[in-house]
């Protein structure tokens, strides 16, 4: 069968693989849709320090159920829309004993620490197998990073009425605004890309704020009468946005950083104890945020096609992550169809 493999920094090409067969407790899916994702970028451009390559990328996945191993629950059968939980848990380190397998120590992402679903087939098992009937094929694929969003808003425990600023209008800032606005939260979104911004109101942001045309600090404080947010969910990554999310969030307030930052980030440390705030990670996705995301979905209906940038047929799936590397400011999300 047909993958798409990142071959080297900045190489990508279209390769024949090994088929597979689902074994016992296995599902072999035919994928239909995979969403690229940040990490698939920064794989491409050198950036992931995870990696090894070459890699086949995506863990964003929509697909159909084609064949079922022995000791599959009869529930899974041929013919099914799925989507994939694409991290694995061992079961035995402090995150699992914990009950927050989301967070394994040894945790390896589908496309990131194993090959991914960027090929015509793949085999996974059964228990990352998530039957969704209620949403647009195409739409399978969104649920993955929405739901890391929507991990992070669970993790700022956010309750209605909270003013939140979301750092960031990619996919995960997307999911960490529908996430929130669906909590009842009051949502600013702050991007560099008026589109994404405009597309930000069109999804329920109360707010945005433009860096280029006026200073965040005083942004915020305009729209907090400087008391600042009850939350702040950063989804950039960066060094100044790091610092951000702590200098805008009030007193008694929540932080929570999604990705991580590649460079040291320089804080004013008396923020931490003088505002006494709350500072979280957030990892991955649960099979709760994917429900959470799932009924999301479901009231969107086609609206949710507006969160699909660019599509690219599977023969011309080598040409997407270039293609993404070049429109970094614009794409929200580029989608590779297989069939």
């Amino acid at each position: 069968m047909k993958a798409l493999l990142i071959e080297a920094n900045g190489k990508t090409g279209l390769h024949d693989v090994p088929d597979q067969e689902p074994g016992d407790g296995e599902v072999l899916i035919g994928i239909r849709h995979v969403g690229l994702c940040g990490s698939d970028l920064n794989t491409f451009r050198g950036l992931n320090p995870l990696v090894e390559l070459p890699r086949i990328p995506g863990h964003e996945i929509g697909g159909e159920i084609l064949a079922t191993g022995a000791g599959v629950p009869a529930g899974l059968r041929p013919g099914m829309a799925v989507t994939v939980l694409p991290y694995t848990s061992c079961g035995r380190c402090a995150s699992c004993r914990k009950g927050r397998t989301n967070a394994c120590r040894y945790n390896r992402t589908l496309g990131v620490q194993q090959d991914g679903a960027l090929k015509e087939r793949l085999v996974v098992p059964h228990d990352k197998v998530v039957p969704v009937d209620t949403i647009a094929p195409r739409h399978l694929a969104l649920i993955e990073p929405l739901s890391v969003g929507f991990h992070a808003v669970e993790r700022g425990r956010i309750q209605p009425g909270d003013k939140v600023l979301v750092l960031g209008c990619g996919m995960i800032g997307v999911g960490a605004l529908l996430g929130a606005v669906r909590r009842g939260a009051e949502v600013t979104v702050q991007d560099i890309a008026a589109d994404k911004l405009a597309l930000a109101r069109e999804l329920g942001a109360a707010h945005t704020i433009d860096p280029n045309a006026e200073d965040p600090a005083a942004a915020v404080a305009r729209l907090t009468g400087d008391d600042g947010f009850d939350l702040v969910i950063e989804a950039v990554g960066v060094p100044e946005t790091f610092v951000q999310a702590v200098d805008a969030a009030g007193f008694a307030g929540r932080v929570v950083y999604i990705g991580y930052c590649k460079a040291e980030v320089g804080y004013r440390t008396q923020l931490f104890n003088l505002k006494e705030l709350d500072i979280m990670g957030s990892r991955n996705a649960t099979l709760d945020d994917f429900a959470a995301v799932i009924g999301c979905l479901e009231e969107m209906g086609d609206r949710a096609d507006r969160l699909v940038s660019t599509t690219f047929p599977f023969a011309e799936a080598d040409q997407a992550l270039p293609f993404w590397e070049a429109n970094r400011a614009t794409e929200l999300k580029i989608m590779v169809e297989m069939s």
